[in-house]
């Protein structure tokens, strides 16, 4: 069995980032909730080691008012983890820690490496897969995260990213999470849509 990427000492380093006052969903149970995914779905990954570092990496760096949060993340976990793996297998977890900015998957060649970014990506996404209360309350912690936001543009922003996921032919991009998330995340997203234009969420 390989040695994990991230010791306990990163994992303390990279909990106190988790853990400030603005954070009311990119926080660290957001991270416990997606390694308990990556364990369930282990047998799945290529490499699990990879998808945990990117996993405790991808949202590091966070800041509602930038646009560059998980370049930076990536730039992070270059840094970090540089000496604890090769340079060939920290470009693999940064492109899978870039590609939860547009939640597409990188152009990696590796037929294994973008299976785990697949994997990667839809773990981060199965909260819109979520029962309708546990969805609400993602909801409502992502909309103090953009506390600084006047409501007429949180309403149109939001809306623009929700009905992005629903013109997609597939939310999740593994079998596995379309046959268990996919038909709850429409309708939680159709919900919230309807919400947003009713003026009501």
């Amino acid at each position: 069995m390989q040695e994990s990427l991230i010791d306990e000492a990163l994992k303390k380093e990279l909990s106190v980032l988790y853990q400030a006052g603005d954070r009311h969903y990119h926080s660290l149970a957001h991270i416990q909730a997606m390694l308990a995914l990556a364990s369930e779905y282990r047998h799945l990954l290529d490499d699990p080691q990879a998808v945990e570092a990117a996993i405790w990496f991808h949202d590091a760096i966070y800041d509602s008012r930038a646009k560059d949060n998980e370049a930076k993340s990536a730039e992070l976990a270059e840094k970090k983890l540089a000496g604890r793996a090769s340079p060939h297998r920290i470009a693999r977890i940064a492109a899978m820690i870039n590609a939860t900015a547009t939640h597409q998957l990188p152009p990696l060649r590796d037929e294994g490496a973008l299976n785990d970014a697949a994997l990667l990506l839809d773990m981060d996404l199965a909260i819109l897969g979520a029962e309708p209360a546990v969805f609400d309350a993602y909801e409502k912690a992502v909309r103090l995260e953009y506390g600084w936001v006047e409501e007429p543009m949180w309403r149109a922003g939001r809306s623009a990213v929700l009905k992005s996921f629903l013109a997609r032919p597939h939310i999740f991009y593994t079998t596995e999470f379309r046959l268990r998330f996919e038909a709850k995340a429409r309708q939680n997203i159709e919900r919230s849509l309807a919400a947003l234009e009713s003026g009501t969420a």
